[in-house]
């Protein structure tokens, strides 16, 4: 006995026959075949039987019953006539003698068909996603994350690592991007944030003395959705190692995720480790993106010297990448709609030129480019049959936009883009600084708590020199699996002295330092060894193992891309009388 049933639905085989059995499940479908007669499907988590009514007593009673009413069914298990290979029960069918209704279906029409529920309007899908949940190939999703998360907890813990909790009320902290802010009730004023990560917490617990931590953590940062990226909340495999290097981060972070690929994924090739590394200036150079898909066999190729002069207004004074695709058939249309494609993803204009039969240029912007055609054929390697895309740019913008040529064309030209595989590789040495788009400012690149390469004297030799302090890398690397972030991480500027060096370097001082972060900086005032981590992002790994386009497809409840859970209809108004215990006053503009 199990529950209230002797089998499951997903259980019975032929050596069942001739067994009294009671199965228990939803009514998936009911196909009459006479006033007698008929084919049930009974649906539970682990799969489905056949259910077959042959007479006039459970015909009465199942005919009245909704699709998608629980119910329990207990009868005489018996070999099929008609078998269905395409499933583990179709060998047999059970033939009722007592029908029960556990649950009923109070709907006559539901929201969309079960076994269909993918085709449905999304919207929809998540307003009903407890029925969503109830399609098979739904749930196998949910399932395959809980295995995986499963498979992670015991590839960590055999490595040493001790899985840790940390607070999810805490301080507000300058990481990137907006706060979820919680109201105080006893401290009028006051909030405490839910935590974008538990970066501090994992560093302070280095500081405290343990050598290996690590946590399935929830995340919680108010940004847009975008079909990689949940709003709201998300899950990552936070982990910090203490008197660790980057490569010891690297190397047990490929320990531990080859073997989850190799197990759960939907390829079976992936790329051996050690993964390879490639610098962010290499990457955005050869690529056109910090987290290239190399999948894609085609790379970006700078002509600025080539075509300096060359009369056409956008190159001139720029920075000019080319992206050449060879054998090249498509028609004019198509390439207009290329064209059209980058504008709308970047906000910047593309233009092409192509090698015709006689091995001249043409089309295009091919009549600028006519008294150098020789030196431009040959720099990019050119002949008959070659199409070439350009960006042209700040040297930012220009890599940026031909790493979307580089990716429209590698996934539309037949022959570049060798889907079935994990294609991963490791980014490394990221620019400690960046000059801020809207502020011009210097401003830090990817992460404040992150150890300059070359640690104080860098920042010593580069004080007051723009160009030297862009120049500083960090030690921060990303993980990158067929063109997706798949985990971030670096070596911590486990050093009070530098942490307020590097902090000078954006107009920060001491004090801001100690204002902003001074848990941290305290604690290291203590002795804090070097450490070093790294963060995986679960949802986006699951997302990949898979093989979904979108991640709510591998989130059991999901938001919106508004961030709203239409299910549980949140976010929603609350009454006045609990604004006034959190002593907050709503001032909301049309």
């Amino acid at each position: 006995m199990f529950q209230s049933r002797t089998h499951n639905c997903g259980e019975l085989r032929l050596a069942h026959a001739g067994q009294n059995v009671t199965i228990v499940g939803w009514l998936e479908n009911v196909r009459e075949v006479g006033s007698n007669f008929a084919f049930c499907v009974i649906r539970d988590y682990y799969g489905t039987t056949q259910v077959v009514i042959e007479n006039e007593q459970m015909m009465s009673i199942i005919k009245p019953i909704n699709k998608e009413s629980t119910i329990s069914v207990t009868g005489t298990v018996r070999e099929r006539e008609s078998k269905n290979t395409k499933i583990p029960t179709g060998e047999i069918e059970v033939v009722p003698t007592e029908i029960k209704v556990l649950g009923k279906c109070r709907h006559n029409q539901l929201p969309f068909e079960i076994n269909k529920s993918k085709d449905a309007d999304e919207n929809t899908r998540l307003k009903y996603r407890y029925l969503d949940l109830r399609n098979p190939a739904v749930k196998s999703n949910i399932i395959l994350r809980c295995q995986v998360v499963a498979e992670l907890r015991r590839l960590m813990t055999e490595k040493g690592f001790l899985e840790i909790t940390t607070p999810i009320l805490t301080a507000s902290s300058p990481e990137g991007a907006r706060d979820y802010l919680v109201p105080a009730r006893n401290h009028p004023g006051k909030f405490y944030a839910l935590p974008q990560a538990p970066q501090q917490f994992k560093q302070l617990l280095m500081t405290s003395g343990f050598d290996r931590y690590f946590q399935i953590a929830p995340c919680f940062r108010d940004e847009d959705a975008r079909a990689d990226r949940t709003p709201g909340e998300f899950y990552q495999m936070d982990m910090e190692m203490a008197f660790a290097s980057q490569a010891d981060v690297l190397s047990t972070l490929e320990d531990v995720l080859v073997p989850v690929f190799e197990k759960y994924g939907k390829y079976s090739r992936i790329s051996p480790a050690p993964f390879r590394h490639i610098p962010f200036n290499e990457a955005m150079e050869r690529y056109g993106s910090d987290k290239p898909d190399l999948r894609i066999d085609l790379e970006v190729q700078d002509v600025t010297a080539t075509v300096q002069g060359c009369g056409f207004g956008p190159f001139e004074g720029n920075c000019v990448k080319a992206v050449v695709v060879h054998d090249f058939t498509q028609a004019r249309k198509w390439i207009d709609k290329l064209l059209v494609d980058v504008e709308v993803q970047t906000g910047n204009k593309a233009c092409w030129v192509k090698v015709d039969e006689n091995g001249n240029l043409a089309g295009g912007i091919s009549k600028f480019l006519t008294e150098r055609q020789d030196a431009f054929k040959e720099a990019l390697g050119l002949k008959p049959g070659s199409f070439v895309c350009m960006a042209a740019g700040k040297k930012a913008a220009a890599q940026k936009t031909a790493g979307v040529i580089r990716t429209l064309l590698g996934k539309r030209v037949p022959g570049h883009f060798d889907e079935e595989q994990y294609a991963i590789c490791w980014i490394v040495d990221f620019p400690m600084y960046e000059l801020g788009e809207e502020s011009g400012q210097l401003e830090f690149c990817h992460n404040p708590f992150s150890m300059p390469q070359g640690g104080m004297q860098t920042l010593i030799d580069a004080e007051g020199d723009m160009d030297k302090l862009l120049a500083i890398n960090a030690d921060q690397y990303d993980l990158v699996v067929n063109g997706y972030e798949s985990a971030s991480g670096a070596v911590r500027n486990h050093d009070p002295e530098i942490m307020v060096k590097a902090f000078q370097m954006v107009g920060l001082g001491e004090e801001d330092v100690k204002a902003k972060f001074p848990a941290m900086y305290n604690a290291f005032t203590y002795g804090a060894p070097p450490h070093a981590g790294a963060a995986p992002g679960v949802d986006r790994l699951i997302m990949l193992l898979t093989g979904e386009e979108s991640i709510r497809e591998v989130i059991t409840f999901p938001m919106n891309k508004n961030a709203q859970d239409l299910m549980m209809d949140a976010p929603t108004p609350v009454e006045q009388h609990q604004l006034d215990t959190v002593h907050i006053a709503l001032n909301i503009k049309e």
